[in-house]
This record gives structure tokens, C-alpha cells and sequence, in this order.
């Protein structure tokens, strides 16, 4: 775990600018101690850099120097907590892991996600499309019927996609997909597909 400390005082050093051009990787559970209020580069435009750059590391504000409006705009960015100095050292330890133990996560969770893409890259560009079209609710009748092919057919390549993306009941590859639910979109808008129907029965005619 890492805490990085930008601040102006001698005793860091360590300057916004220092900071973007030596970016760390947000791959490490770890937050970042930021003074407010700092020549060059104050607190909030680092951050508002930050979030162009899609970093995920958790910021903690802290200003001897109580500024409501910059307050507001550093908890609107995403900001972790804001502390007013002096703070004792329980208050800044407690910050600190409250914004570390989000970050870990984070990064758990884009962790499990990157496991699902690669499962999901597995599949062929069939399996794929026989993934979404189940996910969406449709039955393997009316996805045979998309595909002009046999419920058999349908059958064991619903089979083989859940083999690979390692589910075993309809329930969990919803709740696969749902959690790399930008990836299946992005699927959706270069290649829709409908949800179909099953097609009503014809009533039976008199004396048949």
C-alpha cells in the first residue's frame, strides 16, 4: 500500500507537476495526501487532471486554509474526504484507510471484470451472439429461429459458452454479463440483435 504526499512544504517536496510527470501506477492499493492550496498547480486543477488521465487513486484534500467553495468543488470531483488542518494523527490514519480499503476495492472489482473480458474473449463469434441474445431473455426456440437452425443446435452452443465462461445456471451468466454490461453494449451497438419472441400458435380449427 502506498500513501503519496503532495504538498509545497520543504519537508516533501514533491509538487503537482513532480507528481504528473512521474504518475505512479494505480495497479497498488494507495491514495494520495493533497494539499489544496500550492504554487503552480493547486490541489483541485491536479485533480481535475487526474480525471482526464482516468486514474483511480482516492484523494484526500487537506488545507490549513477552510474554503467552502473549494471544498465543494473537490468533493464533486471525486474527492475522498477534506481535512482542515491541524488534524491529529487518529483523523488522518482513519482517512487514510477508509480511502485505501476503497481502493483495494476497486481494484478487486476490475480485477474479477478483467477475468470475465478474457473468458469472454474465448468465445466465437457465434457463442457470442447466442450470449447476448439469452442474457436478453430469449428462449432457445426463438434464438434457433434467429439463426434458422435447430433448438439442439442452439442447445449445446449455450452449453459450450457457459462451459467457457465457467457459470453453470442461467442466473450467474446474467449476472456475468451484467457486470461487463459496457462490453455487451458495445456488442449490441456494431452488431443488434432483437429480442425475439416465441411465435403464437395458430387456434386449433373446429373439429381437428
Amino acid at each position: 500500500m502506498r500513501v503519496h504526499v503532495i504538498d509545497d512544504s520543504p519537508t516533501f517536496r514533491k509538487s503537482a507537476q513532480h507528481f504528473l510527470a512521474r504518475l505512479p501506477s494505480d495497479n497498488v492499493p494507495s491514495c494520495i495526501l493533497l494539499d489544496v492550496r500550492m504554487p503552480g498547480m493547486s490541489g483541485p486543477e491536479l485533480q481535475e487532471r487526474l480525471n482526464e488521465l482516468r486514474s483511480t487513486l482516492p484523494i484526500i484534500f487537506l488545507t490549513g486554509y477552510p474554503d467552502i467553495r473549494a471544498t465543494v468543488r473537490a468533493i464533486k470531483g471525486g474527492g475522498e474526504d477534506f481535512l482542515i488542518k491541524p488534524i491529529t494523527p487518529d483523523q488522518l490514519r482513519q482517512s487514510v484507510e477508509q480511502a485505501i480499503a476503497r481502493h483495494t476495492k476497486l481494484l478487486n472489482l476490475r480485477q474479477a471484470q478483467d477475468v470475465i473480458r478474457s473468458r469472454i474473449a474465448t468465445l466465437t463469434p457465434r457463442e457470442r451472439q447466442v450470449f447476448q441474445l439469452v442474457v436478453r431473455g430469449n428462449s432457445n426456440k426463438a434464438v434457433a429461429n434467429v439463426f434458422g437452425s435447430t433448438e439442439r443446435t442452439v442447445k449445446a452452443q449455450r452449453q459450450r459458452l457457459m462451459s467457457k465462461l465457467q457459470v453453470l445456471t442461467l442466473a450467474e451468466l446474467v449476472s456475468l454479463a451484467e457486470r461487463v454490461g459496457i462490453t455487451l453494449a458495445a456488442e449490441r451497438r456494431t452488431d443488434p440483435l432483437p429480442v425475439v419472441a416465441p411465435k403464437a400458435r395458430r387456434p386449433a380449427r373446429a373439429g381437428s
